[in-house]
């Protein structure tokens, strides 16, 4: 039998120096002593196992409080104290700690003071007893708990409890001997005779109870690790981080604060009041404890944050709450950056320990790690997103692939080009069934063109390129009263017959519900490639070349997009045959074009027009305008054709005035240029014309032929006769004469035609508000023209006069003096009686 106060054979077995003194030991054992050595191994592990269990109990910490109250009892009947209480030591932090505070009231709180202070400090530090008979007179001794809680101290016995090693592992502190004397020799020679059994007591109680936290903030951390990587959302990433550090720590608030290295900024998310939504928080990165640490990327304990300078206490000030302690620390990525501070505040009970520091470094590791994923899936689905709408923004049909050759995305694009219904009422259902079908397809069973497969995968196995032009893509859509249009396939096994989706182990298609669809493509096919040039898959351009594109395509160049599709939905008819139309022609033209461009190269004048025409074809499109033509360096322009357009001389003035400021602009740059400004004459009329498209059978173009045309063209002519930038005829004047401000001219017959015409000159929108010079001599050109036209001439020179002397350069008043000086010098030429004011112009 194995002797029992021989030393732990566990603990021997323990040192790395006796490796083999277990089997130096049994080799010679007759059986009956190797079985006593087992009996003394086992019951040595039974004890390590109930240790165990005691550390993974989660009663340990009340099974404590439990002793130290009935500890603080008893001591206190036995040496007749009125209040006792029990300090634990805790060297980590240098403080006195006790759970039970036993006296009037059994409310169990923590108390917590420093090592080196008061009373117990001392005894706690030097390891002496302390009998005080009057509390008051010793300097240690501090009454200011007193005057908080009403008591009186009046005398203390303070001793301290020793560990097996002779370590100070608790203090006992007594007030107030019981009777009037105070404690003595005898009080202190009582607990001398039960002090050891308790340290031995209280120093494996503690030994447990740090060795039972460690291992549940262990489990925590895992436990608040693992919960990090259950999302790679962002948002959802920073509540989980904060909600883990918080209960980890055991604090009572806890944030998270990520770098804004662009904004030089700090910013976090936290609940709202009432918990339904998210706030954001932004700070400077360098402003108080979280920006101290964001800047150094050194961690803070605080014990105290009022002591701490770099503390704010304004946000407690407004709240109510006060902030006792804090913990802050940095948080990097992966390549040792720093991301963000975790900022705890107010541990549950006591101060943040070094302990603490230690979980939260780890934790801020894999919160680091965390933070760096979310940040990286976030950018990765903000890539996918852009490359999404790249792809679907495309015109051209575009289908990517896997190594396989099977569809992995296709664009609406690509979807129309196969037939999928665009209609809004049923396209959103019909997109998704179609997608759902021709996803994991192979190409080559859904886009039936010659040699497609051979070139895809010449693509996906060698990295070659295919562009093959004017490819003919035969297919159809099959569609029933109960099913909408899906894609069918010619099949490859009966000539003229089709299959679903190109399934050729279904029955063929009755041809009763088939709409064939021809195209005329430009196919190219490349390969998908990583950074090092392997290949990832493929991706295949198809661009529709077909009548309607065509058509589509050169209708773009002539009318605004929605128009141009309105003209499609109409068909080709539309534009083929003639018909009769009430439109507004608008003729644009640049003043002293050969002069301007006589010393300039050809390429000079090819860019100089391109230019031009570009900003003055967007004014036209900006109203719905269709561009007829341009005539070298004239424009023509029509607006209600092709399609109607309900006020057409509201949408043409409109375009002329755009053309007007955007000229103004065009020879702003062309100054800054040192080149040459632009001057242009406008002429708009309104009428009857027949529009279609006319020509030969080799070729022929979409515009419109008539008297408004023709009169269109006139009155730009005359704007350099009249010296004004934009003439309007009679019947453009009176389709919106209440949107604009203008001037009557004159009433002219044009070169070729008989009947006269009034003509005016547009000087802006009605929401403009003339300059007061303007309105003078509008007021007096209009008197100076009653006058002309009654033929009361040498009135209306005086007042023709008059304008010319307010303003100079205007040219309708110097064409009206001119005439009236040729009447009044040659009578001959001076009109008769009955003259109706008409003034007929001899050139175009």
């Amino acid at each position: 039998m194995a002797s029992s106060n021989s030393s732990s054979m566990l603990a021997a077995l323990s040192q790395v120096n006796h490796q083999a003194s277990l089997t130096n030991k049994v080799r010679d054992l007759p059986t009956h002593q190797f079985v006593d050595l087992l009996e003394q191994i086992t019951r040595e592990f039974e004890h390590f196992l109930r240790a165990i269990d005691m550390i993974n109990n989660e009663a340990l910490e009340t099974m404590l409080e439990q002793i130290l109250e009935a500890f603080t009892l008893k001591i206190g009947q036995i040496l007749s104290a009125e209040r006792t209480t029990i300090f634990m030591v805790d060297n980590t932090k240098q403080e006195l700690w006790s759970k039970i505070a036993s006296g009037e009231s059994d409310h169990k709180l923590e108390i917590r003071v420093s090592m080196h202070k008061g009373i117990a400090g001392h005894v706690a530090s030097t390891g002496e007893y302390l009998n005080i008979p009057d509390a008051y007179a010793d300097p240690r001794f501090d009454s200011s708990i007193d005057k908080k809680t009403g008591y009186r101290t009046r005398n203390i016995l303070c001793m301290p409890v020793f560990s097996s090693r002779n370590n100070v592992v608790a203090v006992v502190q007594l007030l107030n001997k019981l009777g009037q004397s105070p404690f003595d020799t005898r009080d202190e020679q009582n607990f001398r005779e039960f002090a050891s059994s308790i340290g031995i007591i209280l120093e494996s109680c503690n030994s447990f109870y740090i060795a039972a936290r460690n291992q549940k903030g262990v489990a925590a951390l895992l436990k608040a690790i693992s919960s990090l990587e259950q999302s790679l959302d962002l948002e959802k990433t920073l509540q989980s981080v904060m909600a883990e550090a918080r209960d980890l720590m055991q604090a009572d608030r806890s944030t998270l604060w990520i770098v804004d290295e662009e904004n030089h900024e700090l910013w976090s998310k936290v609940k709202t009041g009432d918990n339904r939504g998210l706030i954001e928080l932004r700070q400077q990165a360098d402003k108080g404890i979280v920006g101290y640490v964001a800047s150094t990327g050194t961690p803070l304990n605080i014990p105290d944050a009022y002591e701490d300078p770099r503390f704010d206490p304004s946000a407690d000030q407004k709240t109510g709450y006060k902030t006792r302690n804090i913990l802050c620390m940095p948080v990097f990525d992966s390549s040792s950056t720093l991301i963000g501070v975790t900022q705890l505040i107010n541990k549950n009970q006591g101060n943040f320990t070094s302990l603490d520091e230690e979980f939260m470094r780890a934790f801020n590791i894999q919160a680091g790690i965390a933070l760096e994923n979310a940040k990286l899936f976030e950018s990765v689905l903000v890539e996918k997103q852009y490359q999404k709408d790249i792809l679907q923004s495309l015109s051209d049909a575009v289908i990517s692939t896997d190594l396989e050759g099977r569809i992995v995305t296709i664009n609406d694009a690509a979807l129309e080009l196969l037939g999928c219904p665009t209609d809004e009422a049923i396209a959103k259902n019909c997109r998704l069934l179609w997608e759902d079908h021709l996803r994991q397809r192979h190409v080559w069973e859904v886009i039936p063109l010659e040699n497609i497969q051979f070139r895809l995968e010449d693509s996906l196995k060698n990295g070659a390129k295919h562009y093959v032009p004017e490819q003919s893509l035969s297919i159809a859509l099959y569609s029933t009263e109960d099913l909408p249009a899906q894609l069918a396939i010619p099949s490859t096994t009966a000539d003229r017959s089709f299959a679903l989706w190109g399934k050729t182990d279904q029955p063929l298609l009755s041809r009763e519900h088939i709409k064939p669809i021809e195209r005329s493509i430009n196919l190219t096919v490349n390969p998908l490639t990583n950074p090092e040039g392997g290949v990832l898959g493929g991706l295949l351009v198809l661009e529709d070349i077909s009548q309607e594109k065509r058509m589509k395509t050169t209708l773009y160049r002539y009318m605004t997009p929605g128009v141009a599709e309105r003209v499609m939905q109409l068909g080709e008819d539309s534009l083929m045959v003639g018909e009769r139309r009430e439109v507004t022609v608008l003729f644009s033209d640049i003043r002293g074009y050969t002069t301007l461009t006589e010393n300039l190269e050809a390429s000079q004048v090819v860019s100089l027009l391109n230019d031009y025409f570009e900003t003055m074809v967007e004014a036209v499109f900006s109203y719905e305008g269709t561009l007829d033509k341009f005539i070298g360096d004239a424009l023509m322009a029509v607006f209600g054709a092709p399609l109607p357009l309900q006020n057409h001389a509201w949408g043409a003035v409109q375009s002329a005035l755009d053309m007007r400021h955007r000229l103004e602009r065009f020879n702003y740059d062309r100054l800054s240029k040192s080149l040459p400004d632009i001057r242009i004459g406008i002429g708009i009329s309104s009428g009857e014309v027949v529009s279609g498209n006319i020509g030969s059978q080799k070729k022929m173009e979409y515009t419109v032929i008539g008297d408004g045309v023709n009169l269109s063209s006139r009155l730009e002519g005359i704007t350099k006769q009249y010296g004004c930038d934009i003439v309007i005829s009679e019947h453009t004047y009176e389709l919106c004469k209440d949107q604009i401000w203008v001037r009557e001219l004159d009433r002219i017959r044009v070169k070729g035609k008989n009947e006269p015409v009034r003509i005016y000159e547009l000087i802006d929108h009605r929401q403009v508000d003339l300059p007061t010079q303007r309105r003078e001599l509008l007021e007096i050109y209009q008197e100076a023209r009653h006058f002309y036209i009654n033929r009361e001439f040498e009135r209306a020179q005086r007042r023709f006069q008059q304008a010319h002397d307010l303003v100079p350069t205007d040219g309708a008043v110097t064409e009206h003096l001119r005439r009236i000086r040729e009447y009044i010098s040659d009578p001959s030429k001076r009109p008769e009686e009955g003259w109706d004011g008409v003034y007929t112009m001899t050139t175009k």
